[in-house]
């Protein structure tokens, strides 16, 4: 089945490029009948798969944390209800060994893992695609389904003969147009996916052959490009991000870090040649500092010296005013009683005087 799809990409021609898309459509239909809506998206609270959501392609947008965590919620839910216990991962994690775990299951139910780990880290693509189909056939084989023809709802005779005869006159009048009219345009070649997997599972039985010439296409490249660009508009998805997924939130802390790291480097030089031209202006001011002490000794000495004269001329000094005010208050004093004694002398004398006459 898928495991043998996915071998010889570059031999099976350039439809084995959208062989996921194929796969994962696949997927989508068997997750259907597991009911995976209830038992899944509504206990997790997760929206529901687009068509080609696990396919990884140049014009799709992606969200590897956010794929790769649906990835692993949606493994280890197949698991279990194929038969076998597995804890279910959480966000935080080692990618890693989340995916060992993952793989080892799928080799005990006999899938054949030729592929690196590393490989389903991405969330997307081919082998993602491959791992989960392969979990939801063992999960399907574990609840005992099996696939049956599909029912055609029967239709009245008068309907299919009225429209047998309306495509037999269309069909007639077209013959008739074209024998009638030039071919001025190619017919247009429409390829859908179900012709997709008949053609590369035939490509396939072919190179088991192993044949001695070298095959090549029959398919004209100019027709093949402008299918593709025909196409190629029905196959982009549109994957909203989730501004609350904790892994966005993770890339944008890494990114940060990445770019602290750069500015710390650049900033550290800056900072450790500042820090060795400071160094050597300290060595020089503190050179420069002894140099003018050695020189200025002597000086220093006499002024310390001057300072000790200074305050020793300046205690005498106080001493010796302090002597003087001291006589001047006693000289003070004895002017006063010269003076008391000279007034008393003048009036003695003047009453002398008056007694005389």
């Amino acid at each position: 089945m898928v495991d043998d799809n996915r071998r010889g990409d570059d031999e099976r021609g350039p439809g084995a490029a959208y062989q996921m898309f194929v796969v994962m459509e696949d997927l989508l239909d068997k997750l259907k009948l597991l009911d995976y809506e209830e038992e899944v998206l509504a206990k997790h609270n997760m929206k529901a798969l687009s068509r080609h959501y696990f396919a990884s392609s140049a014009y799709m947008p992606s969200n590897p944390g956010e794929q790769f965590f649906m990835f692993t919620i949606i493994a280890s839910w197949l698991i279990n209800a194929a038969g076998r216990p597995f804890e279910q991962p959480q966000e935080y994690d080692d990618p890693n060994a989340t995916v060992s775990n993952i793989l080892s299951q799928l080799r005990a139910f006999g899938g054949l893992v030729d592929f690196p780990p590393s490989k389903l880290k991405a969330g997307s693509g081919e082998h993602v695609c491959y791992v989960l189909d392969r979990l939801a056939e063992e999960a399907l084989k574990e609840r005992v389904f099996s696939w049956r023809r599909p029912n055609y709802p029967t239709e009245e005779m008068e309907e299919e003969s009225v429209m047998e005869d309306d495509a037999e006159l269309t069909l007639s009048k077209v013959e008739d147009e074209m024998t009638e009219e030039p071919d001025d345009y190619e017919e247009e070649n429409v390829m859908d996916l179900e012709a997709l997997k008949s053609r590369t599972n035939q490509s396939e039985t072919r190179l088991s052959s192993k044949p001695d010439n070298i095959l090549e296409s029959n398919m004209d490249a100019a027709e093949w490009n402008l299918e593709v660009e025909r196409v190629l508009p029905q196959l982009k998805v549109t994957i909203r991000t989730d501004h609350k997924d904790w892994r966005i939130h993770v890339d944008q802390m890494h990114q940060h870090k990445d770019g602290i790291k750069s500015s710390l480097k650049e900033a550290k030089g800056y900072l450790d040649k500042l820090q060795e031209e400071i160094g050597k202006t300290l060595e020089k001011v503190g050179s420069r500092e002894k140099y003018i002490n050695n020189q200025l000794e002597h000086l220093i000495q006499d002024y310390r010296s001057a300072q000790s004269k200074l305050s020793e001329a300046r205690e005498c000094y106080q001493q010796g005013s302090g002597g003087v005010t001291e006589r001047t208050r006693v000289l003070a004093e004895i002017t006063e009683e010269l003076e008391k004694v000279k007034q008393e002398m003048e009036e003695k004398g003047s009453s002398m005087s008056d007694g005389a006459f």
